[in-house]
């Protein structure tokens, strides 16, 4: 009786914002994080194959740079086309397409010929269109069913652990590389077919049903993320009438965080993403570290990562979003300045620690902070279609560097060559890019509502 007559008294929302995490929202935060580490694992792990492939292959830095630019090709299609389904379809229904078509492709991926790199090259870009959505689906997920005041953090959580896929990489590399070889590593990419079963268990979400008009679902979703009967759930927050979810909306009526998102995107893409695609080669054929090493650092590289993401997530909801991004960008510029003058390969390792700590761990909020930038009707949208641009940077940087090593088998002293101004360019990019989101809106413990 007394907790019926709570509800009258407090909004869904306020309800939310008031009571600690159920089991069930931390159900929803940890198929999200699952599913990222599983995904990832399959993107990171292309860049262990590469390496594995370049001898036996007889890969020249060209088409080894093909191979991964694919994969970002991949992802910017995804990331683009996912974003604005996730607000049309809804993000339960988008997450599950995301996860087939990844797993459909990877398990493809197991049957490429040998030396057949183009059609390796060919199928990374059906990976990388299913990969690229997740991230873009689960985040607006995961946002819209937790409190304004931890939301930096928690949906945050979809990306902080991602780098434990690079971990896992390093550590399938490092003990089943030899024995599986390069077909058994990126077979264990079909694992994640199981996270559909997972998905079943969680509902879609409130404020997407919602603006579709599907009240009584968006209350029962209200009602199970707190774990109460559905007359208990408040009031339902305004939903005012919006225009139907599209890209010709974002641009119109939403073009400045658009252009933010976009540019600083591109750039922390640009300065972290080509160290992690291109690391692993670089330390084996540039330095000499052998293959089982480099998966044993690269697995302190994803620890690195992944503190960094978590800080990343943690600090937005104290010191906010903005000064986040600025700090990460400065922090990660510093390493790549270290990758670039390194005259031995531990200086040029701890280079790309510091790079990835920082560079790459400011994804723990770039996304949920991108997502932060749209109202809901079109947040999927908007930040696929900013974030899909700006991976744009997932091709250039991938290319660029194997142009920069040369057409011809890659060798130590033409891959050291192209170290410097490489990397000198990741830095800039980095502090680019930090600079660029001083320009977005604050959005730390602000309602979704109000944004």
């Amino acid at each position: 009786m007394t907790t019926t007559l709570v509800a009258p008294s407090m909004s869904a929302t306020q309800q939310i914002d008031s009571r600690p995490l159920t089991r069930n929202q931390r159900s929803l935060i940890g198929l999200a994080i699952v599913g990222n580490v599983s995904e990832f694992f399959d993107m990171f792990l292309i860049g262990f194959v590469v390496s594995l492939l370049t001898t036996p292959w007889n890969l020249t830095g060209v088409e080894a740079g093909v191979i991964l630019a694919c994969s970002g090709l991949g992802t910017v299609v995804g990331a683009i086309m996912w974003g604005r389904l996730a607000d049309l379809m809804g993000r339960r229904k988008a997450f599950f397409w995301c996860v087939l078509i990844f797993v459909f492709f990877t398990f493809i991926s197991i049957f490429t010929p040998e030396r057949g790199w183009w059609m390796l090259a060919l199928l990374r870009v059906g990976v990388g269109i299913g990969v690229g959505g997740l991230n873009i689906t689960s985040i607006p997920y995961v946002q819209e069913f937790v409190p304004a005041k931890q939301r930096g953090l928690l949906a945050g959580l979809a990306s902080v652990f991602i780098p434990l896929g690079l971990l896992l990489g390093a550590q399938a590399q490092q003990w089943l590389g030899e024995p599986l070889g390069w077909r058994g590593l990126i077979a264990l990419g079909v694992l994640p077919v199981f996270l559909l079963i997972w998905l079943r268990t969680v509902p879609e979400s409130p404020r997407f049903l919602q603006l579709q008009g599907r009240l009584d679902e968006a209350r029962q979703a209200l009602a199970w993320a707190m774990m109460v009967d559905r007359s208990e759930v408040g009031e339902l927050p305004a939903a005012e009438h919006a225009q139907r979810a599209s890209y010709g909306v974002v641009f119109r009526n939403h073009l400045r965080p658009l252009v933010i998102i976009t540019l600083g995107s591109f750039c922390f893409i640009l300065g972290s993403f080509t160290v992690q695609s291109w690391g692993q080669t670089l330390l084996k054929d540039g330095f000499g570290f052998s293959v089982s090493f480099v998966g044993l650092l690269f697995t302190f590289v994803s620890l690195g990562d992944m503190v960094g993401r978590f800080a990343s997530a943690w600090l937005a909801d104290i010191i906010g979003r903005r000064m986040v991004m600025l700090s990460f960008g400065l922090l990660g510029a510093v390493g790549a300045l270290v990758a670039a003058f390194a005259d031995t390969g531990w200086v040029f390792f701890v280079g790309i620690l510091i790079t990835m700590t920082f560079g790459d761990g400011a994804f723990g909020i770039l996304n949920a902070f991108g997502g932060e930038q749209f109202p809901n009707e079109v947040r999927s949208t908007g930040l696929g279609l900013g974030y899909g641009i700006g991976a744009t940077a997932k091709i250039v940087g991938p290319a660029l560097m194997g142009l920069l090593i040369g057409g011809d088998m890659v060798k130590q002293n033409v891959t050291l060559d192209a170290v410097p101004p490489a990397f000198i360019l990741f830095a800039v990019m980095l502090v680019l890019g930090g600079i660029i989101y001083l320009f977005a809106k604050e959005t730390k413990a602000v309602s979704l509502e109000k944004i």
